[in-house]
């Protein structure tokens, strides 16, 4: 693995003389641009190398826009210039062929808005990337000093990062997430796919709008608060276990061990209800809607009336009412009907609110495992631990008692409140003899056991090569 590691930093080394020679430069650098020059040929090689492991049409982004360099100071790489970064070492990588741009950014001074330069390797980097034994997210040391607690707000649809004054609780939620982030870098967080189903995809995932293929390297999280307030929002994001489909969660590892997944049931209704101090009661919060029918049709419409900051005459999108046999307003007016307590808690826009209380939540489950050097894996309101956590019922016991720490209820009294979340059968990737029921790896034919250890070979290497690491 050091030999690997190696290997990468001789060549941003031997790119950086690459460009000064081709350059010719007339004007020697002084000691600290010299220093921040070879930063950003390094900070563009590491991008590229990560986005071609993700895959190979990926594309990285920059922003060319010189007043990006030099303000908000919070959220920017402070030794990444303008000079150094674009018009040196970029446009450096350019002219030794080495990337490509695919497509050009723009920014529009009247609207405020644009989109980032869009590039990629060429051929003759691909071959020189190709050389590095072992993967990105094995070899990278992730870089626990980035900002992690990030307020946004938006205007007139353009959303955008705010300026912030450090108070007792930014500080405090960014020294517990550079605790669950470290205790994350310990670790590699992985999916159990073999080559050809994580390139299918990873193929799929490239062509979705709204996801980007997995890039294993990106595990450390970070808090985003919105509408220009710390009570606002507060949820984890970034991980790349929140990007793949649903129905592939099943097949995340840690530390090259199975998984499993527990979420809160209900909970904007619990929240709500307890912070009101209202009794939800024991039917669920949903199906007392439609007589159980169309749950998740219901639950979107509650979420989004929680959400909304007016009465929402009309039907928001991505509510699909096809197969409901009710009008947007019948539907709202059959909620409001099955939640008489908190009626006039609908649309008044605490949806951000209700994120900051679970994302609290989160925090504080994440942290019980902290202690234990154990990564949870949050996804909103659902946790992803080694399969360990739950053999008695420690991620259970823990999602509770965090509830019950923000709200003073629903840890004894409340057994709907977790459950485990149970997945889509999918096929079995665990190698078997002749009975399908078997799975007791002591049984596994040699020849078969190594035909499958080729199959996930990508897989394995990735693993075997950070528990060799992780030894020295």
């Amino acid at each position: 693995m050091e030999v690997s590691l190696n290997a990468f930093d001789e060549l941003c080394k031997r790119v950086s003389s690459e460009i000064d020679n081709r350059n010719l430069r007339t004007r020697s650098r002084t000691e600290s641009e010299q220093t921040r020059f070879e930063y950003a040929v390094k900070y563009l090689l590491t991008d590229l190398w990560k986005t071609y492991h993700k895959h190979p049409e990926a594309e990285c982004s920059i922003n060319k826009r010189s007043g990006y360099y030099s303000e908000n100071d919070r959220y920017r790489d402070p030794n990444l210039t303008y000079k150094m970064t674009i018009k040196q070492a970029f446009q450096g990588l350019i002219d030794l062929d080495l990337i490509r741009i695919t497509k050009d950014g723009y920014y529009d001074r009247t609207k405020m808005q644009g989109n980032l330069t869009r590039y990629k390797s060429t051929h003759r980097l691909i071959e020189q990337l190709n050389d590095i034994k072992g993967h990105p997210a094995v070899l990278l040391k992730p870089n626990l000093d980035n900002e992690t607690i990030i307020l946004r707000n938006k205007i007139n649809s353009r959303r955008f990062l705010e300026r912030y004054e450090d108070n007792k609780d930014t500080e405090i939620w960014r020294d517990n997430l550079r605790k669950i982030n470290s205790c994350f870098s310990r670790h590699i967080i992985d999916i159990y796919l073999n080559d050809n189903q994580f390139t299918k995809l990873q193929d799929e995932l490239l062509v979705d709008n709204d996801k980007e293929p997995v890039d294993l390297t990106q595990k450390l999280l970070v808090r985003i608060f919105t509408n220009k307030s710390f009570e606002s929002g507060g949820r984890f994001y970034r991980g790349w276990w929140q990007n793949v489909p649903k129905d592939y969660r099943q097949f995340i590892t840690i530390d090259g061990k199975n998984t499993r997944e527990f979420d809160f049931s209900q909970l904007n209704p619990n929240m709500i209800y307890d912070r009101h101090n209202y009794e939800l009661g024991s039917e669920d919060a949903y199906d007392r809607v439609l007589d159980g029918q169309h749950r998740d049709v219901v639950k979107q419409a509650f979420n989004a009336m929680l959400q909304a900051e007016n009465p929402l005459n009309q039907k928001p999108d991505g509510i699909n009412l096809n197969e409901v046999g009710l009008s947007w307003k019948e539907l709202k007016e059959a909620i409001l009907a099955s939640h008489k307590p908190i009626q006039d808690l609908f649309f008044k826009g605490i949806g951000n609110r209700l994120q900051f209380e679970d994302s609290c939540i989160a925090e504080n489950v994440m942290l019980q495992f902290t202690g234990y050097n154990a990564p949870a894996l949050p996804i909103h309101d659902s946790f992803i631990m080694h399969h360990g956590y739950s053999t008695y019922d420690e991620l259970e016991e823990a999602m509770r008692r965090a509830y019950h720490d923000r709200f003073k209820s629903g840890f004894k009294d409340n057994k709907e409140l977790v459950k485990e979340v149970i997945h889509e059968p999918k096929e079995r990737e665990k190698p078997k003899i002749n009975d399908p029921d078997n799975i007791e790896w002591d049984n596994i034919e040699f020849d078969h056991l190594m035909e499958k250890r080729q199959e996930y070979s990508k897989w394995n290497d990735r693993n075997d090569d950070w528990m060799i690491g992780s030894k020295s």
